[in-house]
C-alpha cells in the first residue's frame, strides 16, 4: 500500500453511538482511506454495491480488525454488540493532506506535474494564497517563501504552520504591484493562476525579477489566463498573455514544458458550470 497519512480521527463509538449513516450503505471521497478499529465487543461489517446489495458480510473484533477501506468502496455497519467500542480514521496521501484535513484547493496539477524535476532547496510561491503549493513544497524538502497581498489568506496559512509545527515555510505579506522586487537565490519559483490579478504593468517586471532570482539550474513554473480568439479572457482580470507571449519572454532558458490548453477556472457561469479559459502554462528551466 502507498504511504498514508491520518489526517482526521472520530470520537470513540459505543453500540448507541454509532451514527445513522454508517449503518447504511456509503462509500469514501476519492483520495480517502478509512480505517476502523475495534477497541471492544465485535461488528458485523458488509461490503455492498452502489444499490445497496450485499457482496460480502465480515465479523470483526479486537483480534480481527476491518482493513483499509479503499476510496469509493461502497459499505456499511450491519450490526454491532451491545458491549462494541470503535474508532473511525479518515487516511490520505501526503500530498492530500492539508486540502483534506483544512479543506484547503488541492496543490495545483502542474506544481505535482513539476515535481520529478525538483530537488529541494529554496522555493519562492508568489501568490500563494491559503498555501495550498508552499505546503506540498515543504513536504518535498523545500525551505519556501510564501507571498500573498491578501492578510485573511496568509492568516489561514500561519495557522497551519502554527498547528503543524512546520518550521520550513516563511509567510510575507507583499503587493506586488507597489513592489514586485525579489531578492535572494531560489531553486524553484512558481506563480499559479496569479498574474491574471496583476496589474498589466506589474507583470513582465515580475517576470524579469523571477529569472533573476532563479539560481542556476533552477526552474520557474507560470500558469496565468490567456486572451484568445475563440475564448475572450474574463472582464475582470488586469492581466491575460497573448499566444505564444510567456513563451517568448524565457528565450534562452530550457523550456520543459509549454502549452496554451483550455482548463477550467474555479468560478462558474450562470448555469454553474465551471468558465473555460486558456491558459499558458511554462515550465521552464535556467541552464546557466
Amino acid at each position: 500500500m502507498q504511504q498514508l497519512i491520518c489526517y482526521k480521527e472520530l470520537p470513540i463509538w459505543q453500540h448507541d453511538t454509532i451514527p445513522q449513516g454508517f449503518q447504511r450503505a456509503h462509500n469514501t471521497k476519492a483520495g480517502t482511506w478509512a480505517k476502523l478499529r475495534v477497541l471492544k465487543g465485535e461488528l458485523i461489517f458488509a461490503f455492498v454495491d452502489e444499490a445497496g446489495e450485499v457482496l460480502s458480510t465480515q465479523v470483526f473484533n479486537v483480534d480481527q480488525q476491518p482493513p483499509f477501506i479503499e476510496p469509493q468502496l461502497w459499505h456499511k455497519i450491519v450490526s454491532a454488540s451491545p458491549d462494541v467500542e470503535c474508532q473511525l480514521k479518515f487516511y490520505c496521501t501526503p500530498q492530500d493532506y492539508f486540502s483534506k484535513k483544512y479543506q484547503l484547493t488541492a496543490t495545483h496539477s502542474e506544481v505535482l506535474a513539476a515535481t520529478p524535476y525538483l530537488h529541494g532547496g529554496r522555493a519562492l510561491d508568489v501568490g500563494c494564497g491559503q498555501g495550498r503549493n508552499s505546503l506540498y513544497l515543504s513536504q518535498h524538502g523545500f525551505e519556501v517563501d510564501a507571498w500573498d497581498v491578501n492578510e485573511n489568506s496568509l492568516k489561514t496559512l500561519r495557522q497551519i504552520i502554527q498547528t503543524e509545527q512546520i518550521n520550513n515555510i516563511q509567510v510575507q505579506q507583499r503587493d506586488l504591484n507597489a513592489d514586485p522586487s525579489i531578492s535572494g537565490r531560489y531553486n524553484f519559483i512558481c506563480c499559479t493562476v496569479v498574474m491574471m490579478f496583476l496589474q498589466a504593468q506589474t507583470v513582465k517586471p515580475l517576470i524579469k525579477q523571477m529569472q533573476q532570482a532563479t539560481a542556476p539550474g533552477g526552474y520557474n513554473l507560470i500558469v496565468c489566463a490567456m486572451d484568445t480568439s475563440d475564448i475572450p479572457a474574463q472582464p475582470d482580470f488586469p492581466f491575460t498573455f497573448k499566444e505564444g507571449e510567456l513563451s517568448a519572454l524565457y528565450e534562452g532558458w530550457n523550456i520543459v514544458k509549454y502549452n496554451e490548453d483550455v482548463g477550467e477556472l474555479h468560478r462558474v457561469d450562470e448555469q454553474g458550470n465551471r468558465i473555460k479559459q486558456h491558459f499558458a502554462t511554462l515550465l521552464a528551466h535556467k541552464v546557466a
